[in-house]
């Protein structure tokens, strides 16, 4: 059982005690009518916690509690959200209950290295976290029987601090655990859950945690525990070590590790869906188990096979884990007869024809032990099919058994408040309860009856919060650091809230081409400069640490955005993170996507914007070839077809063109009541074209459809343990 979340909150009035409670679950952050109930004790406090309540109620003074608990007005609120919360952890009905059929429980686990949720657990490197986060959000929302596994990394987060030469420094942040809505799981009322990972030595120890997202559970593993030595506690310190043999022990302990804890809590999932390769291990974990209880390898691996499923979101081959056969040796000697197996059977499970000899390759070993696989956009289908061929060198590339889900975002979460509230008043007359339906193409076409001056300004407002952010973090850094005045410069203190506004915003990979727009100076000192028609452009992002080429790229913005030609319009923003996301997918004007393809597998970050009348400008790759439409944004890069040295060149006069000759007077051509109609007809015809198709509630509903669905049923033939 978790730990009870009430303890250390005393001087919370029982009147108003429900609050600590909603503060460990992370239903609160996508409702934004139930945040107010926590802003509305203390806006500054609520600010200067940045947005968790669970620190806010730790340092919110007695005498603040006990006066909203007296407050009428505030408990009217109070009451009317603690209902709703109730409702939503008490109900059972939902859209998967109504679906199926099933006559015993049935229980989803998806494991995954990294979720991102909310900022206040920084338990994410970027997309792929992201992508895990919204999948559980939506989970919930939707009533899916699932329970999620993961790691606590106590040191997992890096904030970026750019140095005055523009050189990108990592600084850790560590994770202060008892002012996060994290609860540790208890075997008794004084004692936190530790487990031993079975049959690996030598031996190491996961203390257990639990964050509630809505109705999902999800279990933490922590080894920076006293029972490990020191180099096994060093496992859940970070995300993604490059060091492969603690990367090893990481992936034994996520995906074995896993599978055992979630036993000893008496889950006994019915499939298991693996979101990429890092955990594929708990795959083993299956086999042992049923191979305990007297089922023969074959036999075992067929049903674990039958309910697993697998998605990969790696386009590029030296982006997936190998091990060498004398690691796997080192840790699983003692494992492999317990598979009822001999060792060559066991390596070979892990052989991909691609790779030299003597390497154990985690997605080829999960690809061969799942029933369904898919990659995550129509492209990354086909790139992941060529890719993975030579595991099925019978078939035909197009009849290779990886389809694809293309990924979707939780609107609830990427869908700005403000945008909520104004979109409310024209959809919730024909559809009071929209908002429950938004993967409804038909709720859309509702964008058309909203006023064109009234999205110009909701679009404008946010625009202003952005670039407000953007100074008054500067100004912080200025006043609190003391920090170079041209790190102030080049970090957007001098962004205009009134010129188109260009985002790229996303990690600094080299395939990426940050730098692509300044291809050809010149040219671009003219589109920026333009006294009449001015374009800014906001950069974000940070490099792996161990990635000095990504490093060198965020050098060289930095450099061209102290440029005093470039008149501060040209801005790097430090620390990208959770909340900065949310600022620059809500207030930009374009979000731009520039990558070499096929190497980007989806890109969430442009649906994000698109939801938000966020006009997506990009590459033809990942989910634009899907979501593009001729009218709801702009591609470019199209067509190319020759030396690959030559496609940056290429790409880049494109996009110039694009600017000077489309999309910049659009922008700026304005109608005789000052607005610029026919920019906001393009933003409504981004939202009403994608806000649904690319939601998580789409992609929630093809995996059930496609793939939960049919685990589920060849789960309902074998025994349940």
């Amino acid at each position: 059982m978790a730990e009870s979340s009430r303890k250390g909150f005393a001087h919370v009035p029982e009147r108003i005690s429900g609050l600590v409670d909603l503060a460990y679950n992370l239903w609160w952050s996508w409702n934004p009518a139930v945040k107010m109930v926590f802003k509305q004790l203390n806006p500054i406090a609520w600010s200067e916690s940045v947005h968790n309540p669970v620190r806010m109620l730790h340092e919110l003074p007695e005498e603040t509690l006990i006066a909203a608990s007296k407050n009428s007005l505030y408990l009217r609120h109070y009451d009317i959200v603690m209902s709703r919360f109730r409702h939503e952890l008490e109900t059972r009905d939902s859209w998967f209950a109504a679906r199926t059929s099933f006559d015993r429980n049935l229980t989803i686990a998806y494991f995954s290295a990294e979720y991102g949720l909310q900022h206040s657990l920084p338990f994410y490197a970027g997309g792929l976290g992201f992508l895990a986060g919204d999948h559980l959000k939506e989970s919930s929302d939707l009533g899916l029987p699932l329970v999620a596994v993961g790691f606590m990394y106590s040191e997992g987060y890096l904030h970026q601090h750019i140095g005055a030469d523009g050189w990108q420094e990592n600084i850790r942040e560590l994770l202060n655990r008892d002012a996060a809505p994290i609860k540790r799981v208890m075997y008794n009322h004084d004692n936190q859950l530790v487990a031993k990972i079975p049959f690996i030595d030598p031996p190491i120890y996961v203390a257990v945690w639990r964050v509630d997202v809505g109705n999902i559970p999800l279990i933490l593993l922590d080894t920076d525990i006293k029972e490990n030595d020191p180099s096994n506690r060093l496992i859940s310190y970070r995300l993604y070590t490059g060091d492969n043999e603690l990367r090893l022990r990481q992936e034994i302990v996520l995906g074995i590790g896993g599978s055992y804890v979630l036993d000893v809590l008496g889950i006994r999932p019915s499939i298991v869906h693996l979101n990429e390769g890092h955990p594929a291990f708990a795959l083993l974990e299956r086999i042992r188990e049923q191979v305990a209880e007297k089922v023969s390898f074959e036999e075992a691996s067929k049903r674990v096979r039958d309910t697993t499923l697998f998605t990969t979101h790696t386009p590029v081959p030296a982006g997936h884990d190998k091990f060498p056969h004398v690691l796997m040796d080192k840790y699983f000697n003692h494992y492999y007869p317990l598979l009822g197996i001999d060792r060559s059977t066991f390596l070979q499970m892990g052989h991909s024809p691609t790779d030299q000899q003597g390497l154990f390759n985690m997605t080829a070993f999960a690809l061969k032990m799942s029933a369904f696989r898919n990659g995550v956009s129509k492209k990354h289908g086909e790139v992941a099919r060529a890719m993975w061929r030579p595991l099925w060198p019978d078939l035909p590339e197009d009849k290779v058994p990886i389809t694809h889900i293309t990924n979707g975002v939780h609107v609830p979460t990427w869908l700005d408040p403000k945008m909520e509230l104004l979109l409310n008043q024209y959809f919730s007359p024909s559809c009071p309860r929209w908002l429950d339906h938004h993967d409804s193409p038909l709720i859309w076409e509702m964008i058309s009856e909203v006023p064109d001056e009234e999205l110009w300004l909701v679009h404008a407002q946010l625009k202003r919060k952005l670039v407000n952010r953007i100074r008054e973090f500067k100004r912080r850094k200025w006043v609190g650091e003391g920090a170079d005045p041209v790190n102030v410069i080049t970090g957007g203190s001098l962004l205009d809230p009134s010129a188109l506004t260009i985002g790229f915003a996303r990690r600094f990979s080299t395939y990426k081409r940050a730098d692509l727009i300044f291809y050809d100076i010149e040219r671009l000192r003219k589109i920026v400069n333009n006294r009449w028609k001015p374009v800014q452009f906001v950069f974000a992002g940070k490099a792996h640490p161990a990635d000095d080429e990504g490093k060198r790229l965020i050098q060289k913005v930095y450099k061209y955005a102290h440029q005093q030609d470039f008149g501060g319009r040209i801005a790097f923003v430090e620390d990208y993170g959770e909340q900065m996301a949310q600022y620059l997918v809500h207030g930009v004007d374009i979000w731009l996507n520039n990558p070499v393809p096929p190497m980007e597998a989806c890109g969430t970050s442009g649906m994000k914007a698109s939801l938000n009348g966020v006009l997506h400008m990009s590459i033809p790759d990942g989910w634009w070839i899907e979501g593009y439409n001729g009218t709801n944004g702009w591609s470019f890069g199209n067509n190319f077809s020759g030396n690959p040295q030559d496609r940056d060149r290429h790409d880049a006069m494109q996009l110039y063109d694009l600017l000077e000759h489309e999309v910049v007077p659009l922008y700026y051509t304005v109608s005789d009541d000052g607005l610029p109609h026919m920019w906001v007809k393009k933003m409504k015809e981004a939202i009403r074209t994608t806000a649904h198709q690319f939601s998580s509630r789409r992609m929630l509903k093809d995996y059930v459809r496609m793939g939960y669905g049919p685990a589920l049923e060849a789960a309902a033939l074998y025994p349940k343990k």
